[in-house]
């Protein structure tokens, strides 16, 4: 009798994010530019600055509301040192693409570690505070400093490098890269957080007191966390202030901070899937509310629909998923168990209950 053998979920899941990945290199042959760029590229944008969220909120046990702002340094900071940039900078800096962008990176990093060292002794619902309280700061800052960040205008005109002789807004380049942008993200968290760091952070996450106990620095493990965040979150303020051909106040408002929050919650926090699941949701609220109830009632339907994932799945998206999946299983076993019974009832029948002997 052969050994039933059980799927391994590892491979099943790179299986299942090679076919999406290949899913979507393949959209601009697929979908038509409305499509490709108000909806798909939009997603992974927002979905890039909600997995920085959820690398915080689950292995770290961090929920940010400041991750938003992050992203927001990183694409001020690009609109501020381009040449091409709406009005000019004041600095005196004309740096090109392959300049600013690690300058963005490197500002998008620091902003998260002084953030990560603002908040690192706290938890709950005082972390929130906290970084909210962050949020709101750089959001009326930006919006009252005339001189060097334009104000409530913000900064426009910012079009990004050109690739391989395209420009960066091309639908089908611009696709290209905030999907491999994205992959690589996605990727490199899954990677961190199977590393020595990212266990060590989970262990702090569980149990502090006995991290610090077997020699762990925890205060460092979370400022270097906040630090990866701030990283990830800048990718997608630079593809987002790129996409929005430039940076205003609004984009970094309390309403985008929240908004980040609740793509988060909704796609769920216990794996960095969820961050474009939840981001993918919204977006399509966002882009179709109008048409399904009412523009200026966005609010009430995105809450409408945050509220039911959220009774019918606390974990969102993804552990909606996964018990569907349990439930598949449990199913399938009991339909093979009662296969079995029923062969053995066959079985049964078929053969005589006693041998026959010759008389």
């Amino acid at each position: 009798m052969a050994a039933s053998s059980s799927p391994n979920p590892r491979r099943a899941a790179a299986i299942a994010t090679g076919a999406v990945l290949a899913a979507l290199a393949f959209a601009p042959a697929v979908f038509p530019e409305f499509w490709l760029t108000n909806i798909i590229d939009r997603a992974l944008i927002y979905g890039i600055i909600a997995l920085s969220l959820t690398f915080l909120a689950h292995y770290g046990g961090f929920v940010s509301l400041a991750q938003m702002a992050i992203a927001g340094i990183a694409g001020y900071t690009i609109a501020i040192t381009v040449p091409e940039a709406i009005p000019a900078n004041r600095l005196g800096l004309s740096l090109s693409y392959a300049a600013a962008v690690p300058l963005a990176l490197l500002a998008s990093t620091v902003a998260g570690l002084i953030v990560g060292a603002i908040a690192v002794r706290t938890r709950e619902i005082y972390l929130l505070m906290i970084t909210l309280a962050t949020a709101v700061s750089f959001y009326y800052g930006v919006q009252t400093n005339l001189e060097y960040l334009n104000g409530y205008e913000g900064i426009r005109n910012v079009l990004g490098p050109q690739i391989l002789g395209l420009p960066f807004r091309d639908p089908q380049v611009f696709h290209a890269v905030t999907l491999a942008t994205a992959a690589l993200l996605y990727g490199a968290v899954l990677y961190v957080v199977g590393s020595p760091f990212g266990l060590v952070l989970q262990g702090i996450r569980d149990n502090a007191r006995r991290m610090s106990a077997l020699g762990y620095h925890v205060a460092l493990h979370r400022i270097a966390a906040f630090g990866v965040a701030g990283l990830i979150a800048g990718c997608g303020g630079i593809l987002s202030t790129i996409y929005n051909i430039g940076i205003s106040p609004g984009q970094v408002s309390t309403h985008a901070t929240i908004s980040i929050l609740i793509m988060a919650v909704i796609g769920g926090l216990g794996h960095p899937v969820g961050a474009f699941l939840g981001a993918l949701i919204f977006t399509l609220v966002d882009t179709f509310s109008a048409s399904i109830y009412d523009r200026d009632r966005f609010n009430t339907l995105i809450g409408f629909v945050f509220l039911v994932i959220v009774l019918v799945s606390p974990d969102g998206v993804v552990g909606l998923v996964a018990r569907g999946r349990e439930l598949a299983q449990r199913l399938a076993a009991l339909g093979s168990t009662a296969w079995k019974h029923s062969g053995h009832k066959r079985e049964a029948l078929v053969s005589p209950a006693h041998p026959s002997t010759d008389s």
